[in-house]
């Protein structure tokens, strides 16, 4: 069982600090189930934000889940656990929690491997999920969620991962659970192709976090498995494998439109292996052997799998398919080359080359940009969406509007207005509020990030010169709001001249900290 200091997690800050005040002092004015939804608000508002990892079947989506944790603990083969939904959160001890779906949980260790055993040993029809609980450090302030893959699903596996992430295990009715969804945030995985299914699964996914749609504030996406594509099939990518990922993901990222900040190349296996500890000195030592072969040779080996595997030389043929098993051909030629050209590389240097060549880094600074530099914000909005669903299901007027009118309060103050910020952004990803593309494009930029440079779309420029584009814009859309907008756009507009104007304090405030 979850012990009690494996939840005092703090607040994410001011916002979600707000949002728990607001929670605890309806909690007294509204009726028993109203209640208990704001009880659980409370708890998910104290927890560590909640990444949703999720994609087709066969993306890669276990693999890029233990680069992130930076353990190989997520099954990737296709079996029992892979078909049900597994929470990744901090614990004291290394555990595995089978959670049942009338609630009694089974406590399991990891096996010998430090995996999540293949075989439960149980009825999956009556598993509702599994928490593993990890004592790294990374998931102290982020709870990782691997769902099944996409597409393939059995009916059981997709009722399973439908019920966790609509928060359906909180003991709550069909309104209330739905309420206080799982996942606030979601990492989305694709490969070589974007399907029309993956816009609804995409939508699916996010409107779990929270009842949300899907936008920049909680999605972002992964092009994995990068070393798969073949450059010749990608105009502009001169042979490159790597530029035509990155050609391919911009994209998709066109493809996937507003529901996604951004679509990065990744290649899952690479991270896996160099970030937990697969990537071993022997390993090294295989690779500085082969880099020994004549440039002949080596090309005859890199056409297949098989190939590579039988060809006769140096290097066991036993290594050579434990080296595919955790590089692939790709990974394998990327670190002969990094051998080649440094031949004294450490094993260490390697495997940070690497990691380097994976492209978590990206991943990992995007998810950072996006989800965590704003966590306080997403949740807080989150914890506000679920606490106006719970008041909207209690079909007592008088409740909605105590609920309505302590929202207004807490969103009338200055500091609240990144709140204000992410609501009008999802309305416009939305299409709940329709804007010209360019007024739509510049929302999302402002919105779609916690530096006042990237929200001004000027990185780089002198403080006046950003003070005084903010300035400019912030009389523009208070203009528009005034005069040319429907009422609908006259709100949003209304919160982006007021984010200008707040970025306009800001930045006038460091220069005359400066002057002085």
């Amino acid at each position: 069982m979850t012990t009690a200091s494996e939840q005092r997690y703090h607040l994410a800050g001011p916002l979600s600090a707000a949002v728990a005040q607001l929670a605890t002092t309806l909690r007294p004015q509204v009726g028993p189930a109203t209640a208990a939804g704001f009880q659980d608000v409370l708890r998910r508002l104290s927890a560590p934000l909640q990444l949703a990892v999720a994609g087709r079947i066969k993306s890669g989506k276990s693999t890029l889940v233990n680069a992130l944790i930076g353990r190989r603990v997520a099954p990737t083969d296709i079996g029992e656990c892979t078909r049900l939904v597994t929470r990744f959160q901090y614990g004291t001890v290394d555990r595995i929690e089978v959670v049942r779906t009338d609630g009694r949980r089974q406590v399991l260790p990891f096996d010998a491997a430090g995996m999540i055993p293949a075989d439960l040993d149980t009825d999956l029809a009556e598993v509702s999920h599994l928490e593993a609980y990890l004592t790294n450090a990374v998931l102290r302030d982020l709870t990782v969620i691997d769902t099944p893959g996409l597409g393939s699903l059995d009916a059981a596996s997709a009722a399973r991962a439908q019920r966790l992430l609509n928060g359906s295990d909180n003991g709550l009715d069909r309104v209330s659970h739905d309420a206080v969804a799982g996942a606030e945030a979601v990492l989305y995985v694709v490969t070589q192709q974007v399907r029309a299914d993956d816009h609804e699964t995409l939508s699916a996914f996010t409107a779990a976090t929270a009842s949300r749609e899907a936008g920049p504030v909680n999605a972002v996406a992964v092009l994995n498995k990068a070393d798969t594509i073949a450059p010749e099939s990608v105009a502009g990518a001169g042979g490159e494998v790597w530029q035509a990922a990155t050609i391919l993901a911009d994209q998709q990222a066109r493809a996937l439109g507003p529901k996604v900040a951004g679509v990065l190349p990744v290649i899952g296996l690479l991270a896996e292996s160099a970030e937990t500890g697969t990537f071993t000195s022997a390993d090294a030592d295989a690779l500085r052997q082969l880099a020994e072969l004549d440039d002949a040779t080596w090309s005859t080996m890199l056409v297949s799998v098989d190939v590579f595997t039988a060809w006769e030389c140096p290097v066991p043929a036993a290594t050579r398919t434990r080296l595919v098993e955790k590089l692939d051909l790709y990974g394998i030629d990327w670190a002969v080359r990094a051998v080649r050209a440094e031949p004294g590389v450490t094993a260490g240097a390697l495997r940070r080359k690497l990691l380097d060549a994976s492209g978590l880094v990206d991943v990992r600074a995007r998810l950072d940009a996006v989800f965590r530099s704003r966590a306080d914000g997403i949740k807080a909005a989150a914890a506000l969406a679920s606490i106006t669903a719970l008041a909207a299901a209690s079909g007592d007027a008088g409740e909605r509007q105590r609920v309505h009118n302590g929202i207004e309060v807490l969103l009338s103050r200055p500091e609240a207005h990144q709140l204000r910020l992410l609501e009008a952004l999802t309305l416009v990803t939305s299409n709940a509020v329709s804007m010209p593309a360019d007024l739509a494009e510049e929302i999302l930029r402002v919105g779609g990030s916690a530096k006042i440079p990237e929200q001004l779309g000027m990185v780089g420029r002198p403080q006046g010169e950003l003070a005084a584009y903010a300035l400019e814009r912030a009389g523009w859309w208070r203009s528009f709001a005034s005069f040319g907008a429907t009422p609908a756009q006259s709100r949003v507009a209304h919160v982006v001249h007021r984010a200008y104007f707040l970025a306009w304090q800001q930045l006038r405030g460091e220069s005359d900290v400066r002057r002085n």
